[in-house]
């Protein structure tokens, strides 16, 4: 046991003596480790411990000393960990989002220089969505949008995609009905991380897009009934996306929970949420399934408040970029031609793009 601050560390010698930092068991040049953990006695102690004010002081067995600050120690302890959050965010109702007066990047700012893109990235990872202006609003010039900040995913939608309500695919999203708030891809093993979307033209009335912050949803359902999100976070779920239409065939199967966690610190990172898309419930119990409708419907009026929700008009020449892990999207009805184009992003390279401008992604 060792404390720093307000920190009392519990740390382990196996686990202090692996992850020691010295040039024989780490390359700072790569940031790896050197040292075979398997090698490492799992009964080790050492033969001597000293602390001082900022430094622990461990000599092992053999001889090898390791050196730790301890307000490294603090910050990659489990205690620590569970005092930090790994991605800060704002959540944010129709209100809240308002009020901030987030401003959309300019598209001239946003492809050539640093700061634009800075600040659009900033402004995604706090809210979850985020605008670009003045973009040509063509499938190319929107391909070349997405492509400053991330490798396209390709999916069984294709690379880059338009959507028109032709009911070219087998799903609802191809007509003019009106959609609930939901992330696309619940289906998927690994959900889409962002998504994008430019309307390049609409002859028509109505069409809005509806945004609402799950997570700002899911921390209310916390806040209230904390055994309803435990339950949300626990159970898995199968979603499917069975598509027999035309040349489309797919039959794909996606599991996972409602509510996506780190077990360490139960910092939500990822809402699966699709009542279109789920699947029959046969992976929980008789005696959870009651528990789970409530736990679910807590969620789902959350979501429905109508001051979560924000509503948007997407016009040509105005890209959205959203964070389909965490917000979710719909639409109002629409009459005329109404035309989209967009694609999903990796999630891995947008936070790379961003940890590289020296943002915490």
């Amino acid at each position: 046991e060792l404390r720093y601050g307000s920190t009392l560390m519990r740390l382990d010698f196996v686990w202090l003596r692996d992850h020691c930092r010295s040039a024989s068991c780490y390359n700072a040049k790569t940031n790896q480790r050197s040292l075979d953990t398997a090698s490492v006695d799992l009964a080790i102690r050492p033969q001597a411990v000293r602390v001082d004010e900022s430094t622990l002081f461990l000599t092992w067995p053999d001889g090898h000393v390791t050196r730790y600050g301890l307000e490294w120690l603090v910050k990659n302890s489990y205690e620590g960990q569970q005092k930090q959050v790994m991605h800060p965010r704002i959540l944010w109702n129709a209100e809240i989002y308002r009020q901030a007066q987030v401003p959309s990047v300019d598209c001239r700012s946003f492809l050539e220089t640093d700061e634009g893109l800075k600040e659009f990235l900033q402004n995604f990872l706090l809210y979850g969505i985020a605008f670009v202006e003045n973009v040509t609003p063509t499938k190319e010039d929107t391909e070349i949008l997405a492509e400053r900040i991330s490798i396209i995913r390709e999916t069984i939608y294709g690379r880059m995609w338009y959507f028109t309500s032709d009911f070219s695919r087998g799903d609802t999203a191809y007509t003019k009905l009106a959609l609930d708030r939901h992330t696309d891809t619940t289906y998927f093993q690994e959900p889409c991380g962002i998504q994008v979307f430019h309307c390049l033209k609409h002859e028509g009335t109505g069409g809005r897009t509806l945004l609402v912050d799950g997570f700002h949803a899911a921390e209310q359902v916390l806040r209230r009934a904390p055994e309803h999100f435990e339950l949300l976070s626990r159970v898995p779920l199968k979603h499917e996306y069975v598509e027999n239409v035309g040349g489309c065939h797919n039959h794909m199967i996606g599991v996972g929970p409602v509510l996506n966690v780190y077990p360490w610190n139960n910092e939500l990172y990822l809402i699966r949420y699709n009542n279109y898309d789920r699947a029959v419930i046969n992976t929980v119990p008789h005696d959870v399934v009651r528990r789970w409708y409530h736990a679910h419907r807590a969620l789902t009026t959350e979501l429905r408040r109508p001051e979560n929700e924000l509503w948007v008009k997407l016009k040509p020449g105005k890209a959205l970029f959203v964070d389909n892990w965490r917000v979710l999207h719909g639409r109002e009805a629409f009459t005329g031609y109404r035309q989209l184009c967009g694609c999903y992003l990796t999630r891995d390279d947008v936070l790379n793009t961003a940890r590289l401008l020296g943002l915490q992604a």
